[in-house]
């Protein structure tokens, strides 16, 4: 199976990653984690970008807040599928980071998710390894299922008491 690499700009991102790797242990997708910055190790965020494909890579999720030109710099030295996360910061809430993150040029696509969004990240990731993975394509769906089953119960307590 193809790994997911997941960049952060900063180790302050670590929360919002962490959403994402939880997601990849449950699902037994294999990842690695590195901190590389769009502007202070733009070096080291091209050559992980360029040589990601040759290391096992099918998909990458890059995190960053305020500027957030890092899921930009990486999709521009790769063609595998990156997804933004943009993160929220203290200044103006993460908007600064959605608009950076989501507004990229013809050519060279950033699929983004929601301020905060590791969680649904690492579930698209796994939706685009599933792809050619039929058993990951299985594990996709029970988790699917069971997300269901536990809104209908929330669902069912809820009309025990009022209905």
């Amino acid at each position: 199976m193809k790994k997911v690499g997941i960049i952060m700009g900063s180790d302050s991102d670590l929360p919002i990653v962490t959403k994402a790797t939880d997601i990849l242990k449950a699902l037994e997708i294999p990842f690695e984690v590195h901190v590389y910055s769009a502007h202070r190790t733009p070096v080291e965020a091209r050559d992980f970008a360029v040589n990601a494909r040759a290391n096992g890579f099918g998909a990458i999720i890059a995190a960053a807040g305020m500027a957030a030109h890092l899921a930009g710099a990486i999709a521009a030295n790769t063609t595998l599928p990156v997804i933004g996360i943009p993160c929220k910061s203290s200044n103006l809430d993460g908007i600064d980071a959605l608009l950076s993150t989501v507004q990229m040029p013809t050519g060279i696509p950033v699929a983004t998710v929601a301020i905060n969004g590791g969680a649904n990240a690492a579930l698209l990731c796994a939706q685009i390894l599933a792809v050619e993975d039929k058993e990951l394509a299985a594990k996709l769906d029970a988790k699917r299922a069971s997300d269901a089953a536990k809104v209908l119960e929330k669902d069912a307590a809820i009309s025990a008491s009022f209905n």
